[in-house]
């Protein structure tokens, strides 16, 4: 019955010529519809000629030239790319002879980076499709040992295996840094709330703490150190913008160790923001 409403209602739509000024109007079986032109109103009137007004708005989204997103909440994963000579990272005496590329992988699933960002700006550069962005934030990257009996030596740095390590319930190296990302933002949707596009850069953080953290049948223990890591990190970092879902990565241009272990760490992950 709606169909066959529907259809009658075109067929009897006013199709004769009209000035620009004059309303549109479409009959739907007993209904009278009509709109004005230039305005947001519709006017129904049923059989009994009673008037039923409606008024509308398209919305669109209209991006300003500089926005700011506070509080941004990236939760992944950490991990590194060994390339150690581990024969050189002996003789050098940052290692003992029982650390190998082994002992030293990690625990994919549970090594965890967590980012808190205090802002994100965007400046508009290019009608709002080409971008620029740039922040301040925390990266909290969670290193968990496959091999639990790694043990962290301090004054000097010493990588050892201890065997009184074995059976403990937790044993990571946890590096957090005050960085600044930016990158150039390409916006495929700039007139969408939450649209589609890329991003990639550059990031600089400083390293701010760094230690070894054990834990075993509810006793914790911290060992507060730098153990030769590199206090500057720069890495290329990239987010990927699918609406509501925003992915984000990094990967470093250098090793995370001064000396000793040649290891580039790498993070992916969800991101959670307006934009």
């Amino acid at each position: 019955m709606i169909l066959c409403a529907a259809v009658t209602g075109f067929a009897q739509a006013d199709t004769t010529g009209k000035q620009n000024n004059e309303p549109d109007t479409i009959k739907v079986g007993s209904m009278l519809i009509i709109r004005k032109n230039g305005g947001g109103r519709e006017i129904i009137r049923n059989r009994k000629n009673e008037e039923t007004s409606h008024e509308y708005h398209r919305r669109y989204y209209k991006p300003s030239n500089v926005s700011t997103n506070w509080w941004i909440l990236d939760l992944g994963f950490s991990n590194f790319n060994d390339n150690t000579n581990y024969s050189n990272a002996l003789v050098s005496g940052f290692i003992t002879a029982d650390v190998n590329s082994e002992s030293m992988k990690l625990r994919n699933w549970k090594s965890r980076n967590v980012n808190i960002w205090f802002f994100m700006q965007r400046l508009n550069v290019v009608e709002h499709v080409v971008n620029l962005k740039y922040g301040l934030g925390l990266e909290l990257n969670n290193y968990f040992f496959d091999d639990e009996r790694v043990h962290m030596f301090k004054n000097p740095t010493l990588i050892t295996i201890d065997p009184d390590y074995a059976g403990i319930h937790k044993n990571k190296l946890a590096a957090d840094y005050l960085t600044v990302p930016l990158m150039l933002n390409i916006n495929f949707t700039p007139h969408r709330g939450k649209g589609f596009g890329i991003s990639g850069g550059i990031s600089g953080g400083y390293l701010y703490s760094s230690r070894q953290k054990i834990k075993n049948d509810g006793h914790k223990s911290k060992i507060h150190d730098d153990f030769d890591l590199r206090k500057w990190k720069v890495s290329y970092v990239g987010e990927i913008l699918l609406g509501p879902v925003k992915l984000y990565g990094s990967y470093a241009t250098k090793s995370m160790w001064e000396k000793g272990l040649d290891q580039t760490p790498y993070t992916v992950g969800l991101r959670i923001s307006n934009w």
